[in-house]
């Protein structure tokens, strides 16, 4: 079994879903063809691995298909699969459901743990503050009581800014009604932003009030396209930065699933048009969730038909080198004894 890539010689790294196939993190497997490879993370190339290592890896990851796989996206000729940090790419139709959700469900889920210990560590410190304060006399109980109110929020503020900054866009855009001039759109007012249907389908544009004429649907700050998407995707993760719990997470994947998909989502969730302020907690999730998928969707076709390629020049080249190292009734026969199968 080879332990390091074929054509630049890197180590693969070890994984410990497949017993019989624990070289690498990303595999390529064909069962129709008896085919397996390791793809290596460095040069992307694909390693085949040697006959005789094949046909219980093959079995093993059948199996961990069907039962353990969640699938990230697929075409006619390929699906790409993931169980923890495996990632599998399949020959033919994988016959599963996609549900991409669950990978931006998981990130929300995460970030409410990790807001928590973000509000643990602020009440911490202020608990310090206050005992040391206590201590000396240099701290009043209307002193002690703000303390302790504030500083887990401004923790989580800080960290909160850290990331996204004060603005979810910045440019210059003119009011379609009094010429006034935007140049950014800031979180602090993102409960007032306005979501309304697209040109496109699935498509969402963002609204803001002017300041200066009043205008909103036929004037005011209008963010359309790649920009808007961009946006919506900012502030949204921006106004969920505390996460969600699994059982919300789990809730807002059910009405995506309800709706047919992400597109048909972000449709009846915004409707004619929404404040975003004015959408409930789990609509809301949901439509983070949404335009993640759509976005990441969009990334993995682009990955997908790159596998697609490099996969029918391996698949050439494997065709060549079974047939030459090893006559196919002698490669049937040995299938038939390694798998107990007649």
């Amino acid at each position: 079994m080879y332990s390091r890539c074929l054509v630049c010689a890197t180590a693969f790294e070890p994984n410990d879903q497949l017993e019989h196939f624990p070289n690498g993190r990303r595999v390529a497997f064909d069962p129709a063809r008896g085919r397996l490879w390791t793809i290596c993370g460095t040069c992307t190339r694909w390693s085949l691995a040697p006959i005789e290592d094949r046909w219980e890896a093959l079995e093993e990851l059948e199996k961990l298909t069907v039962d353990k796989a969640r699938i990230l996206s697929q075409t006619e000729n390929i699906a790409l699969l993931k169980v923890g940090p495996l990632d599998i790419v399949r020959v033919g139709k994988a016959h599963l459901t996609e549900e991409a959700w669950w990978r931006y469900g998981r990130e929300l889920a995460s970030r409410r743990k990790q807001y928590k210990k973000l509000s643990l560590a602020g009440t911490a410190a202020a608990g310090a503050v206050v005992f040391g304060g206590w201590a000396t006399g240099g701290v009043t109980f209307v002193g002690m009581w703000f303390v302790m109110k504030h500083s887990p929020d401004s923790i989580t503020d800080a960290a909160r800014w850290l990331r996204f900054g004060g603005a979810a866009w910045r440019g210059e855009k003119e009011c379609g009604g009094c010429g006034y001039t935007f140049r950014s759109l800031s979180y602090g007012n993102r409960s007032g932003i306005g979501l309304f249907p697209g040109d496109e389908p699935g498509k969402i544009d963002i609204v803001q009030r002017c300041p200066n004429c009043g205008l909103y649907r036929d004037g005011g700050l209008r963010l359309q396209g790649e920009v808007a998407d961009r946006t919506l995707r900012r502030v949204l993760a921006y106004h969920h930065f505390a996460g969600a719990s699994e059982r919300r997470v789990v809730a807002a994947a059910r009405l995506i699933q309800e709706a047919g998909s992400p597109q048909d989502l972000a449709r009846i969730v915004v409707n004619d048009g929404r404040r975003l302020g004015d959408l409930q907690r789990t609509g809301a999730i949901a439509l983070e969730i949404a335009a993640n998928e759509s976005d990441e969707q969009h990334l993995l076709e682009m990955e997908l038909a790159q596998l697609e390629a490099r996969w029918k020049r391996e698949e050439e080249l494997a065709e060549i080198v079974d047939g030459e190292l090893t006559p196919l009734p002698m490669v049937e026969t040995l299938r038939r004894k390694i798998t107990g199968r007649q």
